[in-house]
């Protein structure tokens, strides 16, 4: 009779229970509140794509004419999707908290870590050991994969550059 009171009590204290977050809702407001407030936020980022087009014109002048004609018709996409772009950069950089560096010298010890890391025989042999030579070598590919999209945007062309 012991054994299956404690038995029992066991399995009792061992169940899952669900937190008060974890109940589901069902109440169709929040759906249409998050789509009011999606419609704000698309708004809001048009009127600020069109007052930074505004102000850049005014501040390149018969430039900034030029620029907006030769996009001619492109010039709402282009505008919305830089501006959805900048929001999505601002919610990202408060999300995982960035900022710039504040001293020279913080930026001076990251570089010197990454060169003697580079430099030292014993950190190769270690990341090698643990297996950590596959994450080195993938930041390595994704490195030289921006590079090289970077010198096909720069040529303007995928393969040499265009010599006339």
């Amino acid at each position: 009779m012991r054994s299956t009171l404690s038995t029992s009590a066991f399995r009792q204290a061992a169940r899952p229970r669900r937190l008060p977050s974890q109940y589901s809702r069902f109440a169709s407001s929040n759906a249409e509140t998050a789509q009011k407030k999606t419609q704000d936020a698309l708004g809001s980022a048009q009127k600020t794509a069109e007052k930074l087009w505004e102000s850049s014109k005014k501040f390149l002048g018969p430039l900034g004419e030029r620029a907006g004609s030769m996009l001619g018709s492109y010039r709402q996409p282009v505008m919305y999707n830089l501006s959805v772009a900048r929001e999505l950069l601002k919610q990202v950089y408060v999300a995982e908290r960035l900022q710039p560096p504040t001293d020279l010298a913080v930026v001076r010890s990251a570089y010197s870590t990454l060169w003697n890391r580079a430099s030292s025989q014993a950190y190769w042999r270690g990341i090698l050991s643990s297996g950590e030579w596959v994450k080195v070598a993938i930041y390595a590919v994704e490195a030289y994969g921006i590079f090289k999209i970077g010198e096909i945007v720069g040529r303007r062309s995928i393969v040499g550059y265009n010599l006339h």
